[in-house]
């Protein structure tokens, strides 16, 4: 392998067999969020929305690239894919020097880097928030469909909590989910696949209101908000996962982290500044101008 420059690349180092939150900065560093996805240009999705979210809520961000997207707020124009091998690369150099409190997934494009990523996660003793990207909101397909049952097998059952929207959670089951209760039926088959919590989307399914569903095996949390009126919604679901990552890591219990969440992009939502000429960005930095 060789580097932009021509010379040769040291070669990814071997798999370990735990990710550990005891890493540099002691037992006391909370708050650090690896996150794994791609870049999107635009600024509003991808990795650039989940650095800008963990920021904003007092976590530390390191990522890894996954694909370099050429999109603005009228759709995605192109994909180029990282190799799974410096994918896996740019994750491991943080996780063995940073370290990392949460890790959160969104874009993976192939089979391969699910497949690297799931290896890589065995043994984690961090939670892991995985957002099931399948396409972008306007229709660009995202994950290979050979991924898809890679995802189903191998990260599902390593995810401290999977956060699907309607659509997401129809290609992982093969079930019709249009209502809440489809949402719920969803969701336990996602259980039964391994998922420690699972938090179904609601932002898909007709209605008023926008109902999310917090579902783990010893019941379930919803949470209810009015239907925001926009154009102006790109990068809402990697701004959800990786706030729930971010209060995670931070050391909220499940249900505070998912509470915190949804309330800020709530409110990202409703203060979006209308950049662009399509689906335009939230306002991930409200809080700055809120206080």
């Amino acid at each position: 392998m060789t580097d932009i420059s021509g010379k040769s690349a040291a070669a990814p180092r071997p798999p370990q067999p735990a990710l550990s939150p005891a890493k540099s900065g002691g037992e006391g560093s909370k708050g650090r969020v690896l996150a794994i996805g791609g870049s999107d240009s635009g600024g509003g999705a991808g990795i650039q929305a989940d650095i800008k979210t963990i920021a904003i809520l007092g976590g530390y961000a390191a990522s890894a690239i996954t694909a370099v997207t050429v999109q603005d707020t009228l759709g995605v124009h192109a994909i180029h894919p990282i190799p799974a091998d410096i994918v896996i690369a740019q994750a491991r150099a943080v996780l063995d020097d940073i370290g990392a409190d949460a890790i959160k997934t969104g874009m993976l494009g192939s089979m391969a880097v699910v497949e690297a990523l799931a290896d890589l996660f065995a043994g984690a003793l961090v939670p892991i928030v995985i957002d099931p990207v399948m396409a972008a909101t306007t229709g660009a397909a995202l994950l290979e469909q050979d991924a898809v049952e890679a995802l189903r097998t191998r990260l599902i059952p390593l995810a401290a909590l999977l956060t699907p929207n309607a659509p997401e959670a129809a290609r992982l089951t093969s079930l019709d989910v249009a209502t809440t209760d489809d949402l719920r039926r969803a969701g336990e088959t996602l259980l039964g696949m391994g998922a420690q919590a699972v938090l179904m989307k609601g932002g898909h399914v007709a209605g008023e209101s926008v109902i999310d569903v917090l579902m783990t095996p010893s019941g379930e949390t919803l949470f209810v908000s009015d239907r925001i009126a926009t154009g102006h919604s790109h990068g809402t679901g990697c701004s959800l996962a990786s706030a729930c990552a971010t209060g995670l890591a931070q050391g909220l219990d499940l249900k505070t982290a998912v509470e915190r969440a949804h309330a800020y992009v709530a409110e990202a939502i409703r203060n979006a500044p209308g950049f662009g000429r399509g689906n335009g960005p939230i306002d991930h930095g409200w809080p700055l101008r809120a206080r």
